[in-house]
């Protein structure tokens, strides 16, 4: 299966992170991509996105959206992700966050995907408390934001909005 093309996973929850990573698509056009987020609703605009890039439909996986006050949704959450990773096995894992795309890049990492994570344009101010948290867990970390930018990272490579 060398001749395969990477497999993505692109992750983020409903709302503005979900906006900024469908902004990010072309970037891994030609790739074998699963989508996963919070919100069944979204899994049209996946498929419209893939058609104007003329990929095959990727897949789409729905996880519930948890936060770290839900601790008995954190547990359902944690399963459903790692089912999702030991069947997909991703080579990338891609987010915008929030709390699903952390977790998913931390267990994405641990079972060898490489992971990157772009902190919401949203965050002007200071990076996402799991913005914070996944730079030392991944394999390249970005903010949206010039000023936030550091020499021991998160990078600045510029906006996706």
């Amino acid at each position: 299966m060398a001749d395969q093309p990477p497999r993505v996973m692109a992750v983020a929850s409903a709302g503005g992170h979900w906006i900024q990573l469908c902004r990010l698509a072309p970037a891994w056009s030609g790739c074998r991509v699963d989508y996963v987020t919070t919100d069944p609703g979204l899994r049209r605009g996946v498929e419209d996105v893939a058609a104007a890039l003329g990929d095959p439909i990727p897949g789409f996986h729905v996880v519930s959206e948890v936060n770290r006050w839900q601790k008995l949704r954190l547990i359902r959450s944690l399963f459903q992700i790692a089912f999702l990773l030991l069947r997909i096995r991703p080579d990338v894992v891609v987010t915008t966050g929030a709390a699903p795309g952390f977790l998913i890049l931390r267990l994405g990492g641990l079972m060898g995907a490489r992971t990157v994570w772009i902190d919401s344009i949203a965050n002007a101010d200071e990076l996402s408390l799991s913005g914070k948290m996944a730079g030392k867990h991944c394999d390249l970390w970005l903010t949206q934001w010039e000023h936030l930018a550091t020499s021991e990272g998160p990078g600045f490579q510029g906006s996706v909005i």
